[in-house]
């Protein structure tokens, strides 16, 4: 296995700041940021509880309030210790903060992904040996999640299109499905009822085969842990993180568009595309700005979260609010 480095998403290469020099700026913008920080937790729309309220589907939510807009400051990387502390994986508790220490029981090794469904080759794969057999690409990219907190993470994986050329999908395959692994022992979220597990989400399949689209093998150079998604995951950096899901067991190949688990919970908030757009607010609160975390003020969200270049093509002629 060899290891490429390539950073993606038009942050320039000079603008990832190195973790030391990153860690003493923030020693010195802790004490500023800390009141900040604190009250723009509570604008991310995120449950505050162990038990998550039900989603409002009774179509009497409020229209988000305007949101102003600032000046975006650069991309900077945000620090390992951030990442791995901050994240959210209701398969072990609703807390981001609380995830890290919950999940250091699951055993990720070994760990096989059954790829099937349209295929002309399904098979099982180690995740060690895919390891092995692809190399695994350093990316930098942008992560910004649906509650409006965002990170700028250093991915190492693989293109999914790597993956799924060996299976070779059939003609009539138009989408893909990725299952999250059900284990309530393990993942003891996965006993509450308040939602429809395992998680399940999908892709269209050229949103599939798209180079961007990795999968995630580790994060700052090191195996992923728990928390953030071991041993394996998707990233999808220009859609809402919750599309990029964690810890895959099983990806079929399918011919109808895959229902979700956020599609299930609450349609009118949660849709298959979940595409970045500033423009199409989330129906409790806005999408127009975003909390990078290690930073004091909001920023200005970029459509497809930065990746509008590469990707807009792939949704030409598209209504983007209504296919949300």
């Amino acid at each position: 296995m060899s290891t490429q480095k390539r950073f993606c998403s038009n942050i320039p290469a000079a603008q990832i700041t190195p973790e030391a020099v990153y860690r003493s700026r923030r020693q010195f913008m802790q004490g500023a940021s800390a009141l900040a920080t604190a009250v723009l937790l509570t604008a991310c729309g995120a449950p505050q509880t162990s038990t998550p309220p039900p989603n409002d589907i009774s179509g009497t939510s409020q229209s988000p309030s305007p949101v102003p807009t600032f000046t975006p400051a650069p991309d900077d990387l945000t620090g390992e210790q951030e990442i791995l502390n901050y994240n959210n994986f209701f398969e072990f508790t609703v807390e981001k903060e609380g995830v890290a220490a919950k999940a250091q029981g699951l055993i990720a090794s070994p760990w096989e992904v059954a790829v099937g469904g349209l295929v002309r080759n399904p098979g099982a794969y180690d995740v060690d040996d895919l390891k092995r057999q692809f190399d695994q690409e350093e990316r930098v990219y942008r992560l910004r999640c649906v509650e409006t907190w965002s990170m700028v993470i250093p991915w190492l994986g693989f293109p999914l299109h790597k993956l799924l050329q060996l299976v070779e999908p059939l003609p009539e395959a138009q989408y893909v499905r990725f299952e999250t692994l059900y284990d309530p022992e393990q993942m003891p979220g996965q006993k509450s009822d308040w939602y429809e597990w395992p998680y399940v989400e999908g892709l269209r399949l050229d949103e599939a085969l798209h180079d961007l689209t990795l999968l995630a093998t580790g994060l700052y150079g090191k195996d992923l842990q728990p928390q953030n998604g071991a041993p394996i995951r998707l990233v999808v950096p220009w859609k809402y993180g919750f599309k990029s899901i964690k810890s895959i067991v099983k990806i079929d190949l399918v011919a109808e568009q895959p229902t979700s688990l956020w599609m299930k919970a609450s349609s009118r908030e949660y849709g298959f595309y979940a595409n970045v757009n500033p423009d199409a607010p989330h129906p409790r609160w806005s999408q127009a700005t975003e909390r990078r975390l290690g930073e004091a003020r909001r920023r200005k969200t970029l459509l497809f979260n930065g990746y509008e270049a590469e990707v807009a093509y792939l949704y030409a002629g598209m209504d983007l609010k209504q296919n949300f």
